[in-house]
């Protein structure tokens, strides 16, 4: 991805942005900054996300290298999921894109409102 010139993204880096981004890795990576937790802590914390859907989501961020999956030895045997160092690196550019998006929500709105308007008004 060349910044410098132009703004592209290639279809590596639109892959990884849309599976290091969703709603669902969102949300888990937020719990997973705070403390390392296991499955049914996630589902718990995330009640909307399905069981298919975090499964999913923590499956694919593990392939990333985001986060890690640690067997606990404990009758019965447990799952706990951690954020991993390359995890951690996300936290900075989320964040900077969160507050690009406090920042600017009343203008987003406004131009949501001004193209609903206009859309109401067309004819398909």
């Amino acid at each position: 991805m060349d910044t410098a010139a132009e703004l592209r993204i290639d279809v590596p880096h639109r892959e990884l942005l849309d599976q290091v981004l969703d709603k669902w890795s969102l949300s888990v990576l937020n719990e997973l900054c705070e403390r390392p937790c296991r499955f049914n802590e996630l589902r718990r914390a995330i009640p909307q996300v399905t069981q298919k859907s975090l499964t999913a989501t923590l499956r694919r961020l593990e392939r990333n290298g985001v986060i890690e999956r640690e067997v606990v030895s404990t009758r019965p045997v447990a799952v706990r999921y951690r954020i991993t160092l390359l995890g951690k690196t996300l936290r900075h550019p989320i964040d900077v894109l969160l507050a690009w998006a406090s920042q600017n929500m009343p203008a987003i709105e406004r131009a949501r409102v001004n193209f609903d308007e206009r859309e109401d008004g067309v004819d398909l």
